[in-house]
């Protein structure tokens, strides 16, 4: 009698912490899918008269005079395939290429634009087909090869492209994680940071010496999935940071 007791208990205590290891698996995977709702915006920080803020947009539907998207060199449906690539729903620059009718995937597939790393195309699209104004493609070069810390160049790119198309302010998209690259998110955006500012500064610097005439850049939007918007901004605010201490 005392040993089927003993049983029970035994069981009930087994059965008890399973629960609660099931439930502790929930609330992880619970936390893990929560994301930030499409529309949300939120300025990180200023450095110079200059707002970074955070969207959860796509590109195809951020309105600003300026939309900046980043591709790697082209590999046959190398933003369709999901996975690698995130999802159709879910994917910016599947959104972009669509908007204007599978034209980004034609010029990179032709050759038209390689995509090599710190490679410029400006595109304008027609009328309606986007939020923006104009389209700046920037490559990425190889995507077996990227690393983190090329988007502190590809940042600073970026802000002189749109200093010298004169507008004031401009929207950036990665798009590193739409391309099936599991890039690290906060790393990512703080070096974007950081390459936007630093290639201000040094316009600022050589304004100051009357070698520089530009519009100053009010604010930079930098977009973010509903998945990674916080991370990201965690990054972004690292790196604001390190300028203003």
């Amino acid at each position: 009698m005392k040993k089927n007791i003993m049983n029970h208990l035994l069981l009930a205590g087994f059965l008890a912490i399973a629960a609660s290891n099931v439930q502790a698996q929930a609330v992880k995977a619970d936390s893990a899918v929560k994301t930030t709702a499409i529309g949300t915006t939120k300025v990180w920080g200023t450095v110079d008269g200059m707002a970074i803020a955070g969207l959860v947009q796509g590109p195809s539907a951020a309105e600003a005079p300026l939309q900046v998207a980043c591709v790697f060199e082209y590999t046959e449906g190398d933003i369709f395939n999901a996975p690698p690539a995130l999802p159709a729903p879910l994917n910016g620059m599947v959104h972009l290429d669509h908007a204007l009718q599978g034209q980004i995937t034609e010029i990179r597939k032709s050759g038209k634009f390689a995509g090599h790393a710190f490679e410029t195309l400006l595109i304008t699209p027609p009328a309606g087909a986007l939020k923006a104004q104009r389209l700046l493609l920037i490559g990425l070069g190889n995507r077996n090869a990227f690393n983190a810390d090329l988007m502190t160049s590809v940042g600073a790119v970026a802000l002189r492209e749109a200093l010298n198309l004169g507008v004031t302010s401009f929207s950036f998209a990665s798009d590193i994680k739409d391309a099936g690259i599991d890039s690290p998110t906060a790393l990512v955006a703080g070096n974007v940071t950081k390459g936007i500012i630093q290639a201000y500064r040094t316009q600022q610097y050589l304004k100051s010496k009357n070698l520089a005439t530009y519009k100053p850049v009010t604010k930079v939007i930098l977009l973010a999935g509903p998945a990674f918007f916080t991370t990201a901004g965690e990054g972004i605010k690292e790196a604001i940071a390190s300028f203003n201490n």
